[in-house]
């Protein structure tokens, strides 16, 4: 029996290391695509949407829901804004991922509660929206974490908004400084946000001069926050490293935001 032996001359390495090249190019381009077009993963780093989202969840923010623009990209580029393709409003209710108007390359999250040609007015610290109050329906107490890991008792309330969207709040005092503000009007192309977190929250009630989000453009959202991964206690940082494996909230993983 013969057999023949088969030499790989330095064309066909150089062809197959080629090919690997453009394998792996391939796979990065894919994974750009859909990171870019589909979802893609943040970091909760605030207390701001507590008891929604909380300090250490790893957020899933789906980006087909309101269309496509410059700040959908993966990574942030400066591009003209020329508005968003396949564009849709978010619902009032809808928890965002957007690009803050003061830095761009930072991703903050809150809720819509106030779409283009609503009225919002903060008044004793109660949501108003075209003069119709949200309902709210206390719900016990929780415990609001700070970014050291402490907590502090807050009163939490179900919010329930005209459209039927109920939600948890967290309210740590009354007659908090923003309780109370000044009637506005959203501009067409803008949102008016609040973090779920009343008294902890740099929204639109907040202008973006003082470090807040005033009016948000559509323009700068990223996509809508669906799902929670994955989340660690960060309060175990200060812990022995063999009992961090016990900071994962195993309860909040794959679930559903609301």
């Amino acid at each position: 029996m013969s057999v023949e032996k088969v030499t790989v001359t330095s064309k066909q390495k150089g062809s197959g290391w080629g090919g690997q090249i453009v394998q792996l190019a391939g796979i990065v381009v894919a994974v750009f695509i859909a990171k870019g077009a589909l979802a893609e993963p943040f970091y909760v780093p605030s207390g701001s949407m507590e008891p929604t989202l909380l300090i250490g969840d790893a957020l899933l923010a789906s980006k087909f829901p309101y269309g496509y623009g410059s700040s959908s990209l993966p990574i942030q580029i400066s591009l003209p804004e020329t508005g968003r393709v396949f564009a849709e409003t978010p619902k009032l209710g809808d928890v965002v991922v957007f690009r803050w108007p003061g830095d761009r390359s930072q991703a903050w999250v809150k809720r819509v509660v106030g779409l283009p040609g609503d009225r919002i007015q903060m008044r004793q610290g109660q949501l108003f929206i075209n003069d119709r109050a949200a309902d709210l329906k206390p719900d016990g107490v929780g415990a609001a974490e700070d970014d050291n890991g402490g907590n502090q008792p807050a009163y939490r309330y179900v919010e329930t908004l005209p459209n039927g969207v109920s939600h948890l709040i967290f309210k740590m005092r009354d007659n908090g400084p923003l309780d109370n503000t000044p009637e506005v009007t959203v501009p067409a192309g803008h949102l008016f946000v609040l973090g779920d977190n009343r008294d902890n929250s740099s929204d639109s009630r907040v202008p973006l001069r003082s470090g807040g989000v005033g009016l948000l453009p559509i323009d700068n959202l990223i996509g809508r926050a669906d799902a929670v991964l994955g989340s660690w206690d960060l309060g175990m940082r200060s812990q022995p490293v063999w009992t961090w494996l016990s900071g994962f909230r195993l309860a909040r993983f794959f679930t559903a935001v609301h």
